[in-house]
């Protein structure tokens, strides 16, 4: 029995032969990642634009929320690093959240964007909603869900990455 990839499931351009359920499967992460990718860009434009949160204490600060979750966390070792300097890593956490959100809104570095996405809402999980209960009252959780998909999928449709991935093949086809 020989066994064989297809290499037609995420091909980017429309042959007109498909029909609408091919459409929609291929199409179906898009969604996902115009939301991920809007809200992270979102979350880290909302950190950046308040100036309660980029502080080391007082009512609504990094500091003071990193503080408030340590003895509920998963991991308190992660947040006491994070209380080292609060301020930076609220700034590393916002900073974060843009690449993200504009490498998966725009598919560049998909994979990696969505593996940091990943990596953000995971860390986010194990601290700050790690203590909610029942456990789906936590929206780090799904959210780290959301980013499975498009770590092992990137973005093969409407993105720089298979923008680039076209012009890389029509290049290596007329030097043939």
């Amino acid at each position: 029995m020989a066994h064989g990839m297809r290499t037609d499931t995420y091909s980017p351009h429309f042959d007109g032969s498909r029909n609408w359920r091919d459409t929609a499967t291929r199409y179906a992460l898009l969604p996902l990642r115009i939301f991920l990718g809007i809200t992270f860009i979102y979350a880290g434009l909302d950190k950046l634009t308040d100036s309660a949160f980029m502080k080391d204490a007082g009512a609504g600060s990094v500091g003071d929320m990193m503080r408030a979750v340590r003895d509920s966390s998963a991991i308190p070792a992660l947040v006491d690093m994070s209380l080292q300097n609060p301020v930076a890593f609220g700034y590393a956490i916002a900073f974060g959240e843009l690449a993200v959100g504009i490498g998966t809104l725009i598919g560049l570095l998909a994979r990696p964007a969505a593996l940091g996405g990943a990596l953000i809402s995971l860390s986010l999980w194990l601290t700050v909603s790690w203590a909610a209960e029942p456990y789906y009252y936590g929206n780090d959780l799904p959210y780290l869900m959301g980013w499975i998909p498009l770590v092992l999928a990137g973005a093969p449709l409407l993105s720089v990455d298979a923008a680039l991935r076209g012009r890389r093949r029509r290049r290596v086809s007329d030097y043939r």
